[in-house]
């Protein structure tokens, strides 16, 4: 868990307790096959307990033997009525395609869970396909980070840093109007000499937006996956040290009880008073509760 290869322990060991030392490669072994035993286990468990009210996926590739095909983790990570961050999923899947993705939306569904109101991924499209066959009553919500980076991307570095300050306030405008206003002065600015990079900008923009429909004090959350992302760097510090793992599924085991260990520090939401709100399906407008007409209200009843 903390970067050293099997081999690694006899020879630290060694150095610490002479030739005798306890520790063997096969007691190791034995403690690595519990990891993947408990991993099954948790996989199987009951949640339809669990009101969740966001999720947060991410497919991450680690440098952990996953290189070979192209393999990825399917993190998800769903936020409860109660404020609390869980860890729902974390399955090995291929390129992040409809098809991973699938199975790991279907597996949470077969144990019970409940999908939340809003899903915040990035633009894979393997994720919004299979949402929109298993969930399709959900909001989506793509990653702020992630656009940006492909935006930018699209411009030569001499004025990357220009368009990173104006492009970097769009998202943060206090309302819709006005996020979208920032948006045509962007694309008014650059479409002329960078269209690639202000046709990237309105590509799937109602997705870029939905936050706007849920509480303001749970933006600083929504507009990105870092959610998923966060934690994540204190496992590529085991991962990248290590390097290797020769099977899918150690990495996967000790990825996944890294994140246990990880979900205990998870911080509780901001704003975590009105995610009961949210569960119950009311309102929100710019980031506020609508209030009904009480005057229609009782000339209805």
């Amino acid at each position: 868990m903390h970067g050293l290869a099997q081999g690694d322990f006899e020879m630290a060991l060694r150095g610490l307790l002479g030739e005798g030392a306890p520790l063997s490669a096969s007691s190791i072994g034995r403690l690595k096959a519990k990891w993947q035993i408990d991993y099954e286990e948790w996989k199987r468990q009951d949640i339809s307990s669990l009101e969740v009210v966001y999720q947060w996926a991410d497919g991450i590739y680690v440098k952990a033997g996953l290189e070979k095909d192209k393999a990825a983790l399917l993190v998800i990570i769903g936020g409860l009525t109660n404020g609390r961050k869980v860890l729902l999923a974390c399955e090995s899947g291929y390129r992040e395609s409809k098809e991973s993705w699938s199975g790991v939306l279907r597996n949470l569904k077969m144990r019970g869970l409940s999908l939340g109101r809003l899903t915040i991924a990035d633009g894979h499209l393997g994720i919004w396909s299979a949402l929109g066959e298993l969930h399709a009553q959900g909001k989506e919500q793509r990653c702020w980070n992630h656009k940006i980076r492909n935006v930018l991307d699209c411009f030569p570095k001499r004025i990357r840093a220009e368009a990173a300050e104006q492009l970097k306030k769009i998202p943060y405008a206090a309302t819709l109007v006005e996020c979208e206003r920032l948006r045509d002065m962007f694309v008014d600015r650059y479409r002329k000499d960078y269209l690639k990079a202000t046709e990237k900008l309105l590509a799937d923009w109602d997705r870029m937006v939905t936050f706007y429909s849920f509480p303001k004090e749970h933006w600083s959350h929504l507009r990105t996956t870092n959610v998923v992302e966060s934690p994540f760097s204190s496992v590529r510090l085991r991962t990248d040290a290590a390097k290797r793992f020769k099977k899918v599924q150690n990495a996967t085991a000790m990825i996944w009880k890294l994140l246990r260990v990880a979900e205990k520090n998870f911080r509780t939401l901001k704003g975590y008073w009105l995610l009961s709100d949210v569960y119950h399906g009311k309102t929100f407008v710019d980031g506020v509760m609508k209030q009904k007409n009480r005057g229609i209200e009782r000339l209805a009843a």
